[in-house]
């Protein structure tokens, strides 16, 4: 398909890159900075879909090897969570090559508003102790349901899916949200691959789009990694708050 680069979308595609880079690493929600500077070109919402996949998986790598610098990754965790996420993926991304992605937004936005309500009224949740040790997956059915549920939305579309990810890992699973976004990182990873690989096949990806998006979004990583090393967990909330806030305002308004 045609569309137009210039100056100033080239810069749009980079800050908005910049933007879903940082804040996919600390919380979720980046995707919405992407999509909605890929369609400001033009371009239809199932192939900027599918664009945005280029990003989501370098900005994943990228974020992952940070935490493993870090020593903040628990590698043990990795193979039992990719199950349900990986599966999930699949499903969600051979149905969304199919189906307009607009169907999902209820969904993405009756999910966020519930995760900004318990982080407001029932933090706990989303704050386990630092005596609490997480469960493994094999003994909490939840966890996996949840983790699947984030896989096939992660799958169809992307945007907020960070936010369900922290939910499972952090709200059912009880990591830390510092090691849950490191494990959400891998999720995003994974299934991005899986789905852009989906999307590719069905010439859904615009690659040097998405590559200029990806410039950004490694550096957005790279500051969103120190970031969080750095800062306390009450502090990451904080973010993650306003992050899901934010997201819920843009999706309500998209």
């Amino acid at each position: 398909m045609e569309y137009e680069l210039t100056f100033w979308t080239v810069i749009m595609l980079v800050v908005s890159g910049l933007a879903a880079g940082f804040v996919n690493t600390l919380a979720g929600g980046g995707g919405l900075f992407t999509l909605s500077a890929l369609m400001l070109m033009g371009i239809p919402a199932d192939i900027a879909n599918g664009t945005n996949r280029v990003s989501v998986a370098a900005q994943s790598i990228e974020g992952v090897r940070g935490f493993h610098r870090h020593n903040v990754l628990d590698k043990s965790a990795i193979r039992p969570i990719l199950l349900p996420t990986l599966s999930g993926s699949l499903i969600g991304s051979v149905v969304a090559s199919w189906m307009p992605v607009g169907l999902l937004k209820p969904l993405l936005l009756g999910s966020m508003i519930a995760m900004a309500m318990v982080l407001l009224l029932k933090p706990a949740v989303m704050a386990p102790t630092a005596d609490e040790l997480p469960k493994k997956l094999g003994e909490s059915p939840g966890g996996w349901l949840a983790l699947f549920g984030a896989g096939l939305y992660g799958g169809f579309v992307q945007g907020g899916v960070g936010f369900l990810l922290l939910f499972a890992l952090v709200g059912v699973l009880r990591y830390n949200l510092l090691a849950g976004n490191a494990l959400k990182l891998v999720c995003t990873g994974v299934f991005g691959a899986v789905a852009l690989t989906v999307f590719a096949i069905r010439g859904q990806v615009l690659w040097i789009p998405g590559l200029i998006i990806t410039a950004g979004t490694l550096v957005g990583v790279r500051l969103s990694v120190g970031f969080a090393v750095k800062a306390n967990a009450d502090t990451l909330r904080i973010v993650l708050l306003l992050a899901v806030i934010g997201a819920c305002i843009a999706a309500f308004f998209r």
